[in-house]
């Protein structure tokens, strides 16, 4: 089945699993994927990733994280769209509320969070914000 937005499947695929509790959830690879994976497990809205290698496309298997039975994950939104695409400065970055969140960021030096673009003092694309 083809994909129109691969991150905006991504995203609803992981808000379904927390909604209904699930311990982890499975997703199509993809180095963009994989990468915004990392900056969750780093700034803690999940406990780990890993890619289970199958003879196609590899499968991301996202384990979430959850604390008292709350999920670390409150809100998970896509910004960019593929009708609307979102871009922001290096003065403009966006803070994901007042920084208890993160921003995804697609800039020339790979995928970012919010933080490290402020850091390098880059803009970019903003792909999601997670909170």
């Amino acid at each position: 089945m083809s994909v129109t937005d691969p991150i905006s499947d991504f995203l609803t695929r992981i808000r379904n699993a927390v909604k209904a509790k699930k311990r982890f959830v499975d997703i199509p690879a993809s180095n963009t994927k994989i990468r915004i994976a990392e900056l969750m497990k780093e700034n803690k809205f999940i406990r780990d990733y890993n890619v289970i290698d199958d003879n196609k496309q590899n499968v991301l298997r996202i384990h979430l994280q959850y604390i008292n039975g709350a999920s670390s994950i409150t809100g998970l939104e896509k910004v960019s769209k593929p009708g609307l695409r979102r871009y922001c400065g290096k003065d403009d970055v966006p803070r994901v509320l007042n920084g208890l969140g993160i921003a995804v960021i697609s800039t020339s030096k790979g995928i970012v969070s919010d933080k490290q673009a402020r850091r390098d003092a880059i803009g970019g694309e903003v792909l999601a914000h997670i909170w």
